[in-house]
């Protein structure tokens, strides 16, 4: 028993495990080494590398890590390192995790390139988002944003990229997300002179949000017209513009143009992007019933979405019954939820989809009806039920809603005879809607294929194809972690 106890007083040195297993500072100095490679060689392939190597980073940033790669990238005594510094918190030698000797013998960079200056302030920036200190990250995108204007260099609007959308997040997560509009526009304005098109898309989509987010929405459409357009560079970027567009066009009216933009942008979303689809989802059913169709119950039911739709389709199933009391408890029941996703407008609409609906089915099951018998169906609740349900007729009759006519006379609604609607040019247009959407995919599909510049003027040696492969594989490793984080 002796021989245990006098062995536990001679414990194993800590720095044999740490050896092993490359440390977080020492990933930051790989990733900045491959930013110092793409900025020399002006390859933004190199620096987009980085931005997703360092997303697998993100949960493991601490004072200390970023404290030693601010010496190691910047210099000791540089005024950028003594400004990122003071958002940081002071150090505690027992927390440091870091290789305090090989920081030590490490040389401060003569010349710090603006890339990795950049780069410093989104690695500070996501470490104070993640500690929930939003004022200092304010403090801190807007010094990066000051520190961007000055910079025009391709090779740093991949990060400049992020720092926009981080610069416009910590101003929303704060409530004052007004003040930055005209900082916003500015910098798209430069961004279109400088042709920088990445910063262009994430830009106009942060302006769009911000006008939606005070529903200023034809301010919105505004710039949405007039803002240029091209070819896009980023899929998330897409997908979130597609989705402010489906948005406009829905309170616009244009549901045909809403539902395409949204069926599409939830086509498009990563899956790990569960809550953008789950929105894209609520919009879309709405969307659908404003234009009289009923969304199949699979959209309900995908995996981890079902909570989150279940007020949409009890209220999906209160249209497709054609129940006006039922449709009205739906309402009060999930009003809270409805004001909080901003659709409650979207669903008073509804209430004359739920009178068409119920009508078609009255008009279906009864040849002949009387307007009070089809008032107390419908359960009206005005003053005068009867007269309220005449005009509902009337008008339903003359949009093609309801294939009948109305009797005057005797007060009651005649339908007409069911024919077959495969004599009629009704499949014919189905079939066709479904082609058009089929070759539309496969031609968005063609146009979102990517190929490195230069490719038919080169031929590819042995080592830039091993370069590629690795580049690829590390590409497909860390596309799911890059998706969850932008969405």
């Amino acid at each position: 028993m002796t021989q245990d106890v006098e062995m536990k007083d001679h414990p194993t040195p800590s720095h044999s495990v740490s050896s092993a297993v490359p440390s977080t500072l020492q990933h930051l100095k790989e990733i900045a080494t491959l930013i110092e490679t793409g900025s020399y060689a002006k390859e933004v392939r190199r620096i987009a590398r980085a931005v997703r190597l360092t997303i697998t980073l993100r949960k493991k940033l601490t004072a200390p890590v970023l404290t030693a790669f601010l010496d190691y990238a910047l210099g000791p005594g540089s005024e950028a390192r003594s400004r990122l510094s003071a958002y940081l918190p002071k150090e505690d030698e027992h927390d440091m995790e870091v290789d305090t000797a090989s920081s030590a013998n490490q040389a401060p960079a003569k010349h710090v390139l603006p890339e990795l200056e950049i780069y410093c302030y989104l690695l500070v920036l996501l470490f104070l988002i993640d500690q929930k200190r939003y004022d200092e990250a304010k403090a801190c995108s807007s010094a990066s944003i000051i520190r961007l204007k000055n910079l025009n260099r391709r090779t740093i609007d991949v990060l400049a990229s992020r720092l926009y959308f981080y610069y416009s997040y910590c101003y929303e997560i704060t409530g004052d997300l007004a003040e930055i509009r005209g900082n916003l526009l500015a910098l798209h304005r430069i961004a279109t002179l400088r042709h920088d098109e990445l910063g262009q898309e994430t830009l106009l989509n942060l302006l769009l949000r911000n006008y939606l987010h005070y529903n200023l929405y034809d301010q919105a459409e505004k710039l949405r017209s007039k803002a240029p357009r091209f070819e896009a560079h980023s899929n998330q970027q897409f997908c979130r513009y597609l989705f402010y567009l489906g948005k406009i066009r829905t309170i616009q009216l244009e549901y045909t143009d809403a539902k395409e933009a949204l069926l599409q942008a939830a086509r498009k979303a990563p899956i790990s992007a569960r809550g953008f689809r789950i929105q894209c989802n609520k919009w879309s059913v709405l969307v659908r019933l404003l234009l009289g169709e009923i969304p199949e119950r699979t959209i309900f039911m995908q995996k981890g979405m079902e909570k989150a739709l279940r007020p949409y389709f009890e209220l999906t199933n209160a249209v497709r019954i054609g129940d006006l009391e039922l449709f009205r408890t739906v309402a009060e029941k999930f009003a809270a939820t409805f004001n909080t996703d901003r659709t409650h407008n979207l669903i008073v609409r509804l209430r004359h989809n739920v009178i068409r609906t119920g009508l078609r089915n009255i008009s279906i099951s009864y040849s002949r009806i009387s307007l009070e018998d089809v008032a107390k169906k419908l359960r009206l609740d005005s003053a005068n039920p009867v007269a309220d349900a005449e005009s509902i007729v009337a008008k339903a009759i003359r949009d093609g809603a309801v294939d009948a006519t109305l009797d005057r006379t005797n007060r009651c609604m005649v339908s007409k005879e069911t024919g077959d609607i495969y004599s009629t040019n009704e499949p014919q247009m189905a079939f066709n809607s479904r082609i058009a959407f089929c070759l539309d995919m496969h031609n968005e599909a063609v146009r979102a294929l990517r190929f490195p510049p230069n490719t038919h003027k080169e031929k590819e040696s042995a080592e830039k194809r091993r370069e590629r492969q690795q580049q690829e594989q590390e590409l497909a490793k860390h596309i799911a972690e890059e998706e969850d984080d932008d969405f």
